[in-house]
């Protein structure tokens, strides 16, 4: 997992040991996860968030929620599938071709992006009409890096050097075109402290054997290449990046993305174009390394939280599985409450609390 990573000279590691055997104060801290303990831990407790997978429609979302480093660590998601062919409600703006580009979300809106009627579907042409995403910026120029400030252990100059190094996880891991084909997400994998055994357990499980608990799809977006392809080069994304002093005077850091992927089926002879919408909170902690144990330019994770629709329902082979419009119908939920997938006006933590039902939802559009 620390692909490209310096090791810790043997001198080092041996200090380190010898201070922790013998209680001393400045010996470094190994990060924790137990992400499997706390996961158990709140499958038992009533009034904790729900484990496990809630759908909508046939453009379907997953909700994913975890905590990982210093500590804590788990795993959670929520699907959603739209309904009709691009949802019933999937009416903004005509075409969305020629709309005024959104400036960059710097605080969370006050509501959900408004609808205008059409009722024409996306193409590979326009493969973002009907959708608010026609609006929003291409690839990493949809994730807003606040200005960089001293924080905790960091200088302005270190502060904007991790968040641009936040930004570069952030790309690596959901607007690779190679990780969305569904390559492993090595470059991304490398920013994250290899020191932290429960997230490096996790995601060994995750590209090994994926299932419930151990799903990459809680951080990456992947797609199975012989299934789909992308409807042209563009990702269109939405969302911010905030930080604060966080514990021991490490640098934390928020981040939470919205990205739009349209896709096409690989077999060709189809143009018919999907929509993946994958809602992606991560929170991630740059650490003293005189405080914690940790590789230089690298980050331990502290939570994790996603929402998709159209990308699986109940399904666990770390891969986006989109459906298109005959499967959408086919497999139409018979309840749960309506989401709109870009509405961006409610926290992730509460959108986590109000998809509080197992099985598959129905998302307003797609």
């Amino acid at each position: 997992m620390s692909k490209g990573g310096a090791s810790i000279p043997d001198e080092e590691w041996e200090r380190f040991l010898k201070e922790a055997g013998a209680g001393g104060a400045g010996a470094p801290e190994e990060p924790s996860a137990r992400a499997r303990m706390v996961a158990q831990r709140l499958r038992e407790e009533p009034d904790g968030p729900p484990e496990g997978w809630r759908t909508y429609t046939p453009a379907r979302r997953r909700r994913g929620k975890g905590w990982a480093a210093l500590g804590l660590a788990a795993a959670v998601a929520v699907v959603v599938a739209a309904v009709g062919p691009w949802g019933i409600a999937d009416r903004f703006d005509g075409d969305g071709t020629s709309a005024t580009p959104l400036a960059a979300e710097s605080e969370l809106p006050t509501g959900p992006p408004a609808r205008e009627a059409t009722d024409r579907p996306p193409t590979l042409d326009e493969p973002f009409r009907g959708s608010p995403a026609a609006r929003w910026s291409d690839g990493a120029a949809g994730i807003h890096l606040p200005e960089a400030r001293a924080t905790g252990w960091m200088s302005r100059a270190e502060v904007a050097r991790a968040l641009e190094k936040t930004q570069d996880f952030l790309a690596a891991s959901a607007l690779d075109p190679a990780v969305l084909r569904g390559e492993r997400p090595d470059q991304a994998m490398a920013l994250i402290n290899p020191h932290q055994s429960d997230v490096r357990d996790f995601l060994e499980k995750a590209f090994r054997t994926p299932d419930r608990e151990n799903d990459p799809l809680l951080l990456f977006s992947r797609f199975r290449s012989s299934d789909v392809r992308p409807a042209g080069d563009v990702v269109k994304t939405r969302g911010r990046v905030t930080f604060q002093e966080g514990k021991r005077g490490a640098l934390e850091v928020s981040t939470d993305i919205t990205y739009v992927y349209p896709v096409v089926r690989a077999a060709g002879g189809d143009d018919e174009v999907a929509r993946t919408i994958v809602r992606r909170e991560v929170v991630m902690s740059w650490d003293d390394p005189a405080k914690i144990v940790i590789e230089p330019g690298t980050f331990s994770l502290v939570s994790y939280k996603v929402d998709t629709t159209n990308g699986g329902c109940d399904t666990h082979t770390g891969y986006l599985t989109p459906a298109f419009l005959a499967e959408r119908t086919a497999t139409r939920p018979d309840g749960g409450a309506e989401v709109d997938p870009y509405d961006r006006s409610t926290s992730m933590e509460e959108r986590m609390r109000e998809s509080d039902d197992e099985g598959c939802g129905t998302a307003s559009r797609s």
